[in-house]
């Protein structure tokens, strides 16, 4: 399965934010053998950005240790509101 994250950023906040999320996602990369993605909307609204991690082919119970790694993790206060998550699974083709 692969994992969508999206949240939002303040603009002021977003160059203190970028390396600490690549270093998480560095890591679980590593540990874990998922490809991971940082990107964002073009563009920001009333000084936020939208921005969303990506994991692709997660094993199983990747999810709990990417929170586990939120929970080491100092930058949620660079964060403005909750994260969102999404999960999609590859579709089977028809025989």
């Amino acid at each position: 399965m692969d994992l969508f994250i999206y949240y939002r950023v303040k603009e002021a906040d977003a160059a203190a934010l970028a390396p600490q999320i690549a270093a998480m996602q560095a890591q679980l990369s590593a540990a874990h053998g998922v490809r991971s993605a940082l990107k964002r909307r073009p563009g920001s609204k009333d000084g936020l950005q939208t921005w969303m991690e990506v994991y692709e082919a997660t094993p199983p119970g990747f999810d709990d240790r990417l929170s586990a790694a939120l929970d080491g993790a100092a930058f949620a206060q660079l964060i403005s509101g909750p994260r969102h998550t999404e999960i999609f699974v590859d579709v089977a083709p028809c025989a």
